[in-house]
Formats: C-alpha cells, structure tokens, sequence
C-alpha cells in the first residue's frame, strides 16, 4: 500500500525544472509547420489580385482597399485576442483561427462581387489575429531555456509559406481559374488537425508555462522603464519594416529602372534578397539566446546602416551583394526584438506578441503605400536614398535596458 501511494505521488508531482526549461522540439515544429501552411494561404490573396482585377473589373482603389481590409483586421485583433487569452487561456483556440482562415478561402473561391471579395480577406485576417498572438505564445511555451531558437524556427515557416503561396498560386489557380482557391482550403484543414494537437499540448502545459513566467517576472525594472523601452522597440520595429518594405516591394522595381534588367532577371536579384532574409531569421534567435538580445538588436539594426547608405551609390554587382547582406542582418531583428519584448513583460506573453505582430502587419501595409507615393512623386531611386537613412535609429538601442533573469 505505501509502495503504491508513493508512485502516486511521484505521478502527481509537478516536472522538475530541468523539465520546465527543456526544448519541446516536436512541438516548435508542428507551429512551424502551421505558420507555414497560415502564411501560404494567406499570400494566396496576394497573389491572385490581378486575376481579382480582371474577372470582377476592379479599380487599383478596390484593390488597394482588400489589403487595407485584410491587414487592418488582423494588426487591430492581434493585441486584442493576446490580452483576452493572457487572462484567459484558450489552448483551443489556435484550431478555431484556422478554422477561420478556411471559410475565407472557400468564400474567396465563390466571391463574385467586390463586397465578397472583402469579407473573404476580412476572415483571412481574423484568422491571421488568432493564429500569431497564440502560436508565438506555444512558441514560447516551448521553448524551455532557448526562446529566441524558437521564434526564429517558428518565423522561418512563415517565410517560407510566403515564398511557397504564390508559386502554387502561378501553378494551381492561374490555369484553373478563381474557383481553384477552394482547393486551398484542404491546407487550412491540414492545419486545423496540427493545431488540434499543438492545442492539446498546450491545455496540458500551460500551468507550467505560468510558473516559469512567474519566476522570471522580477527584472527589476520600473513601470517606465519599461513603457519606454517598448516605445524604443517601436521605433526599432518602424526602421525595419519600412526599409525591409522597401526591398520586398520596390526592389525589382529600382533594379529595372536603375540597371535596365528585365523583370525576370530582378526577380533573380529579390529571390537572393528573400532566401538571405529565411537565413538571417533562423540566425538572429540562437545567436540572442547566446550573447543576449540587445546586443543582437544593435547589430541587425544600425549594424545594416553602412550597406544601406552605400546601395544607392555602387553598380549591379555590389547592389546584388549588399541587398543579400542587408537581408541577412536585418531579418535577425525581429526575433530578438520580441523575444526582449517578451521578457520585459513577462505575464503578457500574448499581448506582446499580438502589439508586435500586428504592428509588423500595419507597419507593412503603411510602409508599402507611403514609399509608393514617394516613388510616384520623385523617383524609384530616391526611395532608396531615403529609406538608407532609417537603421541609425538603431542608435536608440542604447537606451534599452539590460533585462537580468529573475
């Protein structure tokens, strides 16, 4: 009898911290493989507005206001279901976003007017809010002892299903038409069952997940220093969005208009340009967990600085090199940053990430029209000869604290 109350009791007793701060990597990756199949069905909205344009006569107006539909559906949402599962958790909840993500797809698939077409992307984005603040969270739950490994893997998915979505798009919807995209939602429905499981792990964990936040809650800063140095990250998040906006969306754009290339031999140039920024998001979160988050953070944002004040100024050649080193470094910033956002408040894992990732979407979409309005007024080169200037806000990074692990 005594022999059988003790194995009970050892069955019952909470995991050994070696336990708490173990990596669960099958975990990591099945997030990752859902930010993956989250962001492919997600540019397939992207990737298809010319066929939009066409088939329902759309304006570039309209167009333009499908994005600002999508993507202000899920900047707003995100800190908003982030603070709402802080306090309650909802491990369930990350299947249900999908969920979402799936009835929009099917919607877009059958959407004959404009009015459809807009709230296919307003689903689209209800179920890009849910699945970011949640999985970034499991991310972190995850993560044990190397958080910034762990959102870096979880960020490589999303990179790659961004690349991936309109390269099924070009083979998949272009020859079959718009009803085509329905085939898109069985992804959705692949990810509604691997979040299922990610779900019920979490259900099973997040007791444990408190703890160690409890334990690492007394960084000894004040309440200002702490508003301020989110207020810092901000600035840090708009120098990086912006000038990585003005890559992703202008690059082949300055190289054809600069360096007479055709479109096919710029895309050349922007594919090197994307695979150096999947490379630099896997590096920038181990190499934080090592020599810390701040000092990563100076490094990816005024450590680009030099390369992007020389770009304007050198030939084809150098333009290739320094946009495939600017990726590299600067793609390592986002990790880190929420990483450290992470760690100032740590109670408000979701919050955090639902305030980041929905400023990444906004800064995103402002970036894109601003520059292009810029480009519109002066030139496509002059974009770049100011947008060179925004890594030396990075200098501001002296003013962020060093967060010391209760």
């Amino acid at each position: 009898m005594e022999k059988t109350l003790t194995a009970d009791a050892h069955l019952a007793a909470p995991p050994a911290p070696d336990a708490l701060n173990a990596t669960t990597y099958p975990v990591i990756a099945a997030i990752s493989f859902a930010h993956l199949l989250n962001d492919m069905m997600q540019s397939v909205l992207l990737a298809i507005y010319p066929m939009l344009k066409l088939g329902l006569h759309l304006s570039f107006a309209q167009i333009g206001l499908i994005t600002l539909t999508y993507q202000l559906t899920a900047s707003l949402l995100q800190p908003l279901i982030g603070l709402y599962t802080d306090r309650r958790p909802m491990p369930y909840s990350l299947p249900v976003g999908m969920g979402f993500t799936l009835v929009g797809l099917l919607s877009l698939a059958q959407a004959g007017s404009f009015g459809a077409v807009l709230l296919s992307a307003m689903l689209i984005g209800m179920g890009s809010s849910v699945f970011h603040p949640e999985s970034s969270r499991v991310a972190r739950m995850a993560a044990g002892s190397q958080p910034g490994l762990a959102q870096s893997l979880f960020q490589i998915g999303g990179n790659l299903g961004s690349a991936i979505g309109p390269l099924l798009a070009a083979l998949i919807i272009v020859p079959q038409g718009q009803g085509s995209v329905a085939w898109f939602s069985l992804f959705a429905l692949l990810g509604v069952v691997v979040l299922s499981f990610v779900g019920r792990w979490s259900s099973h964990h997040v007791a444990n997940f408190r703890k160690r936040m409890q334990a690492h809650a007394g960084n000894g800063l004040s309440r200002r220093q702490i508003g301020w140095s989110l207020a810092i990250l901000g600035l840090l998040m708009f120098s990086k969005f912006f000038y990585m906006t003005s890559l992703s969306s202008y690059y082949t754009f300055y190289l054809m208009h600069k360096f007479d290339l055709t479109l096919a031999s710029a895309q050349f140039y922007l594919f090197a340009f994307l695979f150096a920024v999947a490379a630099g998001t896997v590096l920038g979160g181990p190499v934080g967990d090592r020599v810390g988050r701040k000092r990563v953070i100076w490094g990816s944002i005024l450590g680009v600085a030099p390369f992007t004040l020389l770009l304007p100024h050198v030939g084809l050649f150098w333009t290739g090199v320094l946009s495939v080193i600017i990726g590299l470094i600067l793609a390592s910033a986002f990790s880190a940053i929420l990483v450290y956002a992470q760690e100032l408040v740590p109670g408000k894992v979701g919050t955090i990430s639902g305030l980041f990732f929905g400023f990444a979407f906004g800064m995103g979409g402002i970036g894109a029209a601003l520059l292009g309005q810029l480009a519109d007024a002066t030139s496509i080169e002059t974009v770049y000869r100011v947008c060179a200037y925004l890594p030396l806000i990075g200098l501001l990074t002296a003013f962020l604290p060093t967060i010391k692990k209760g």
